[in-house]
């Protein structure tokens, strides 16, 4: 099968059967290293709805875990009057959305991004959604580009070239490529996000994203798993292990921009996150627990520092025509 195929059935497996979040589980994302995350957000969500006239909206996320970004948001946008007509999650693992009725009972579940309510504006949020949607990978031979599939030999999973040619499916800057280099190419996500714009252009709103990710075309082989907070084989243990690609974030912006969307500049976690204010946000928790002091520096630094998830991680944000530029991209603040 292909990459695209194994990592979709492997990935669907392992969200449908298990929490996959914090300690006790296999990765730990922003809103569950600090409370400052889904704050941010929160403030972002509420400096854009008063600036669009305050209309009435739902708050909408893809994948939202355990759903801590979603009550840490709306928890700080309730402070500034921005309170939703309906919170909508599009989830499709029956273990975390229970999860996530725990903190959000009045939430409604949605399989898709198609059955979504179509009754008012939506904001919607995308952190660490579109990296575990599947890629197809494309490796160049000696006999031109094939698209990588995945193989049972000797035991084990492996990954092979296939043997129909696949130069079309390369961006032409990268079709010259030396042989063995991988490229990457994500068309469920900017399906995905595209029908995401239409409803935007349609209803309109705002959409942020935020996850690991690059500004393509780029190539490299970016597929990796995730066991118990340790990079395993891709391969190994399909199913039990949480499989993920880095976030081509110029293919998710030709999609919403093909839906009349209009795309912000690309910014790293870490600049957006300060540019909206976590610093300030840092303080007044410090002030408020003193002992903590370290605790929520460690946090903030985690977040932001370069060296850790600031520049790793980017944000862009997308908006429906009329709506204003949105903050946190151009050294502007919320």
């Amino acid at each position: 099968m292909t990459v695209a195929d194994y990592m979709a059935a492997a990935n669907g497996h392992y969200y449908a059967t298990r929490d996959p979040l914090g300690a006790a589980g296999d990765f730990t994302t922003a809103p569950e290293i600090s409370q400052m995350f889904g704050e941010m957000v929160g403030i972002w969500i509420a400096d854009l709805w008063s600036r669009a006239g305050s209309p009435a909206f739902r708050y909408v996320e893809l994948g939202p875990g355990r759903g801590t970004l979603a009550a840490d948001a709306l928890r700080t946008m309730a402070r500034f009057g921005c309170t939703p007509a309906g919170i909508d999650l599009v989830e499709t693992s029956p273990t975390l959305r229970a999860a996530q009725l725990t903190r959000l009972p009045a939430a409604e579940h949605h399989d898709e991004v198609d059955a979504l309510p179509g009754d008012a504006p939506l904001i919607i949020v995308a952190n660490e959604f579109f990296d575990a949607l599947p890629i197809h990978q494309y490796v160049r031979t000696s006999d031109g580009w094939r698209e990588r599939m995945v193989e049972r030999g000797a035991g084990a999973l492996a990954p092979v070239a296939g043997s129909v040619p696949a130069d079309d499916a390369i961006p032409a800057v990268l079709r010259d490529k030396p042989e063995a280099t991988i490229v990457e190419t994500t068309p469920v996500s900017a399906a995905i996000m595209q029908r995401c714009a239409f409803r935007l252009a349609r209803q309109g709103g705002a959409m942020l994203a935020i996850d690991y990710g690059y500004a393509g075309p780029a190539a490299g082989d970016t597929l990796q798993a995730v066991k118990a907070h340790r990079f395993v084989d891709p391969f190994a243990d399909p199913g039990e292990v949480d499989l993920t690609a880095h976030v081509d974030f110029t293919a998710l912006a030709e999609a919403a921009q093909s839906a009349r969307a209009s795309v912000s500049p690309l910014t790293t976690q870490g600049d957006w996150l300060q540019r909206l204010g976590i610093d300030a946000r840092l303080q007044s928790l410090t002030a408020a627990a003193p002992a903590r002091a370290d605790e929520l520096k460690g946090q903030r630094d985690r977040l932001v520092e370069p060296r850790a998830m600031g520049d790793l991680f980017k944000v862009m944000a997308f908006t429906a025509p009329g709506w204003p530029a949105p903050a946190g991209f151009t050294g502007d603040t919320a």
